[in-house]
């Protein structure tokens, strides 16, 4: 604090506040708040005329103002802050490392009803409780009082019975009475009503399962035996194959933390993944367990957050946001599935949860434990190289071997002469071998998975006649067909419309559909397998709260045959009965113009064939692909991860990319073209007049180029990409860019940057 802010006796903080702007501002603290501001609490404050929710930052020295009067912080809303000194630091690591600015990302680490700003306290559930006012002790005054009301005496003695007070709504039910019952013991002075805070907790609907007690193996043993002397912030790969007890190892880890009186966090990446873990977790640890992720109402995430914050809750499970979980005493970090791309922030600040797991153990003294069947190619460098120790649990619980696996080339009978339409669309989708598999299972009463990484029908409409293709007006992309409902459907503005009944350009009825989606396959898995129970899972039947946890709870209770889906079925899933995996075309996805598309198309073969054979009927893997030589699916036919990393690693180091150098992506983005372009192109030569100076080749610029999808939502988009081996230069550089460099005055014109982007699309 400046010596004449000391001297007046003024007090001075620093705020961020949630808007894209590197610096703090500074505020006065007056009296009339209704609580004491500390670093870490959300602050109420003037901006513009209205008022924002900022986040005090510490003490200021006032040395920014000048001769300008700083306003008045408004209120306080919490009692304590909303970040502990340990996240409070991750937040800052995060804005340094991703170039986000700071209040940006303390919003982002926090349940969205804490930001709003006509409300910045949120509601808090209620419910009306009746509680016992008075005594009645002898049989005699209770005959007097309820001599002509035996439903108040029944009411009074189930209160009494339930330790004096208990929920209306409960009482009510029970007693199949009405709540002018519960009215009239009040009218009476014999009880009262009172309100009191109920946690909104979407799992306690689910069924609470037993913990099935398991003898660790000697590797699982191995593993948590050196997770327990681990030092304070180490960070560990566990690579074990599927099937191999990995969910065993993070259990016994988290007893351990819990029995030093320390808490814990489990990411997952899918929502779809959230309840079976849940289910997992809450059979050892019981209501220890919280839910944080974006699938909850944000009245459920903010008594989440509150209960874990008060620490009634000490065990954080969730998706990419439950990273920020406001755990004290934090004693271990867990990452499943680490090599999945969902745990990227998509919009700024564009995080990756994993590595922020990394730095938010190390803060706070914390085991981190990474676990994959299939790790990143990043944290499988990191292990070999010393930064991270490996841990290995090499063989499946129970002896049993990884599923053989067969492939079916479909070129081979591309040709093939076909009998009738409908035999060719069906032969289109399941070759004889995996046509005859699903029948043996449907006859064994056993179950299947069949993976499409492509929702909808069809993946686009073309004409035949001048080769026309049903594009998104607004998107440099062509429209996916759906048949339920009969719509053109683009996956990334959600632009509709119906489809033509003849080629808008030419005129002829020729329009054909084409390419496979998870709506065709199972209508026609269907129709040529009429007895089966088929089970869709993808986006368009999970839109639901409980969707995703419907569909699997009725595979487990065997009320499925097969089971179809996207990418979300291909991971985390176990199910005994499932003796058959199909992929019905491994090729989606492998020649996307994306650097990781091979590592993508290998791990998600890996982990879909991982679900096949965890019983003990063993299982079989059918792959169909054009590409059967691809190394992705050589090594993922063979379950031979290194041999996967031994093959692909040399196509990373010439040309450079991950993870032989980091990358940073800039994107610009407009709704007119031209525009679009001088920025990008101004941008550049910006880049070249920076790196012309030393150190000269720190960083390199390639482009500016069009994105792969040159348009979304109507708005063009051009970028570059910077590469560099150290990741301080990148920061650098981009923080110079981001500050410094001026966009023109339109306000359409927008860029952004994503720091390790998983995907150039």
């Amino acid at each position: 604090m400046t010596a004449s802010a000391a001297n007046d006796g003024r007090r001075l903080i620093d705020v961020a506040l949630p808007i894209p702007l590197f610096r703090a501002f500074t505020y006065e603290v007056k009296g009339g708040t209704r609580h004491p501001v500390a670093a870490g609490s959300r602050v109420v404050v003037p901006v513009r005329g209205g008022r924002e929710v900022g986040y005090c930052l510490g003490e200021s020295d006032g040395a920014a103002l000048g001769s300008v009067v700083p306003k008045a912080v408004i209120d306080v809303p919490d009692a304590e802050p909303a970040f502990r000194p340990d996240l409070l630091a991750v937040c800052r690591w995060m804005s340094e490392y991703y170039v986000a600015p700071l209040g940006l990302v303390l919003r982002a680490a926090l349940p969205a009803a804490l930001g709003a700003r006509k409300r910045p306290e949120p509601a808090v559930k209620t419910r009306r409780v009746v509680c016992l006012a008075k005594a009645l002790e002898t049989l005699m005054e209770r005959d007097r009082a309820f001599a002509r009301a035996p439903q108040q005496r029944a009411l009074y003695e189930l209160l009494e019975s339930a330790g004096g007070a208990a929920p209306v709504e409960w009482a009510v039910e029970r007693l199949s009475c009405s709540d002018a019952v519960v009215t009239g013991l009040v009218k009476r002075g014999l009880a009262t009503i009172e309100r009191e805070g109920v946690a909104r907790d979407p799992f306690d609907r689910r069924e609470r399962k037993r913990a099935t007690p398991h003898e660790p193996t000697p590797a699982q043993r191995a593993a948590i035996d050196a997770l327990a002397a681990a030092a304070p912030g180490e960070t560990f790969l566990l690579r074990g194959i599927t099937g191999s007890g990995k969910t065993l190892v993070y259990l016994e880890l988290l007893q351990q933390v819990l029995a030093r009186g320390q808490t814990a966090i489990v990411l997952v990446p899918e929502i779809a993944l959230t309840p079976q873990t849940v289910d997992r977790f809450r059979a050892v640890f019981g209501d220890d367990v919280a839910v944080l992720h974006s699938g909850l109402s944000d009245g459920e995430r903010y008594d989440a957050w509150r209960a874990l914050r008060a620490g009634h809750k000490r065990i954080a499970v969730g998706a990419r946001s439950a990273v920020f979980a406001p755990l004290d005493r934090l004693g271990a970090i867990v990452v499943d599935e680490e090599h999945e791309a969902t745990y990227k922030q998509g919009e700024s600040p564009r995080y990756h949860a994993r590595e922020v797991a990394i730095v938010r153990a190390r803060e706070a003294g914390a085991v981190c434990v990474l676990g994959s069947a299939t790790p990143s190619l990043e944290s499988w460098v990191n292990a070999t190289t010393g930064k991270y120790r490996l841990l290995t649990l090499p063989d499946r619980v129970g002896g049993g071997a990884l599923p053989a696996v067969e492939v079916v080339d479909l070129r081979a009978g591309a040709n093939a002469p076909r009998r009738t339409a409908a035999e060719r669309a069906v032969r289109g989708i399941l070759s004889a071998p995996l046509e005859h598999a699903l029948n043996e299972r449907l006859a064994r009463g056993e179950q299947s998975i069949l993976l499409l990484n492509r929702r909808g029908y069809s993946a686009f409409v073309q004409c035949t006649s001048c080769e026309w293709v049903a594009a998104c007006p607004r998107c440099s992309i062509s429209l996916t067909y759906h048949r339920a409902p009969e719509r053109l459907v683009c996956h990334y503005c959600l632009h509709q419309e119906a489809l033509h009944a003849r080629c808008p350009q030419c005129g002829a009825d020729t329009l054909r559909q084409r390419g496979l989606g998870t709506q065709q396959v199972e209508r026609l898995v269907a129709e040529q397998l009429p007895s089966a129970r088929i089970a869709r899972m993808d986006v368009d039947t999970t839109s639901g709260k409980w969707a995703h946890a419907d569909i699997l709870d009725r595979v487990g209770q065997g009320d499925v045959d097969i089971l179809l889906g996207t990418q979300m079925i291909a991971k985390g899933l176990d199910f005994p009965n499932v003796t058959l995996v199909g992929v019905i075309d491994a090729d989606v996805g492998i020649n996307l113009p994306d650097f990781r598309a091979s590592e993508r198309t290998f791990q998600l073969l890996s982990q879909v064939a991982g679900r096949a054979g965890r019983g003990p009927k063993g299982g079989r893997v059918i792959i169909q692909t054009r590409l059967p030589s691809h190394h992705a699916v050589r090594c993922a036919v063979t379950h031979d991860y290194e041999a996967f990393v031994a093959e692909e690693l040399p196509g990373r180091q010439s040309p450079a990319w991950p993870p032989t150098v980091r990358l940073a992506n800039v994107v610009f983005s407009g709704t007119e073209e031209r525009a679009v372009l001088e920025l990008a192109e101004g941008a550049a030569a910006w880049f070249a007049t920076a790196l012309a100076g030393p150190p000269a080749g720190a960083v390199e610029v390639i482009g500016p180029a069009p994105c792969p999808i040159e348009r979304i939502k109507e708005r063009w988009r051009w970028h570059l990409v910077l590469r560099g081996t150290h990741a301080g230069a990148v920061t650098r550089l981009a923080r110079r860019f981001l500050t410094s460099f001026e966009v023109p005055g339109r306000a359409d014109l927008r860029v952004s940057f994503d720091r390790d982007p998983v995907a150039l699309l």
